[in-house]
């Protein structure tokens, strides 16, 4: 396996490794890099990817420098090499909803996580990243996602998951193919809060949206964001009938 790197917004890199074998036409795995004064990554990939993303991450910046290691819930692909990258950056600390803390990390993390409020900012240097929680969207109870305020970037974890191998960014319809994705997999809890979590995470007006598995979305991230909300209120109410 190879993994890309693409910047997709100022100073924030994208790391996708394309698995062949998952699903019907192959699956990518992204993990993000925000390069600054205290760099943060998005996503820690599974343990067995651990080396590939190691490489990535030293093609920006001494792995050694990491300072922040999240991601928006607990699952193999967005934490499963959290230990590997605590013992190979030292200042490294986990950061995530003060839930997702109380639940499951303050145990499973080899450091002691560092709990956010809803709301709060992390300060990179020319960067600030701010947690927003998002519980059971798209699953989890204690999932998040993070909002890049300079360059309004929304780093959305497994909001409109595409199956393929698509390119690093588009500015293409991603709603579609996250509905085929979704039809595959059917992994988006559908309760009666989805839609409008989503829509709330719509009123950032994000310019890029920063997706954990297929492109990364540039332009109006609102109207992607609320047409995925509409889908999902759709295939609720299917469900309800």
């Amino acid at each position: 396996m190879d993994t890309r790197i693409d910047e997709v917004a100022s100073r924030i890199y994208r790391f996708s490794t394309f698995v062949p074998g998952i699903g019907p036409t192959g699956f990518t795995f992204n993990q993000y890099l925000i390069d600054d004064d205290e760099p943060l990554l998005f996503h820690t990939g599974p343990r067995s990817m651990f080396p590939l993303l190691a490489a990535a991450i030293s093609t920006i910046t001494p792995l050694e420098r990491l300072r922040w290691i999240t991601f928006g819930h607990l699952e193999s692909d967005e934490c499963g090499a959290m230990n590997e990258l605590l013992a190979a950056a030292p200042h490294a600390e986990v950061a995530h909803g003060a839930l997702g803390c109380m639940v499951s990390l303050n145990d499973l993390a080899d450091r002691a996580p560092v709990p956010l409020a809803d709301g709060q900012v992390i300060e990179l240097g020319e960067h600030r990243v701010r947690h927003i929680d998002t519980p059971h969207v798209p699953h989890g109870w204690e999932a998040r996602v993070l909002y890049e305020e300079t360059t309004t970037t929304l780093l959305c974890g497994d909001l409109f998951t595409q199956l393929g191998d698509p390119p690093a960014i588009t500015a293409d319809d991603i709603v579609e193919p996250a509905t085929r994705a979704e039809d595959v997999f059917g992994a988006t809890c559908l309760t009666p809060r989805t839609g409008p979590t989503i829509r709330k995470l719509a009123d950032l007006a994000p310019t890029t949206l920063a997706v954990m598995h297929g492109s990364c979305f540039t332009g109006d991230g609102a109207t992607a964001l609320l047409a995925l909300a509409d889908e999902y209120d759709a295939r609720l109410a299917q469900a309800i009938a």
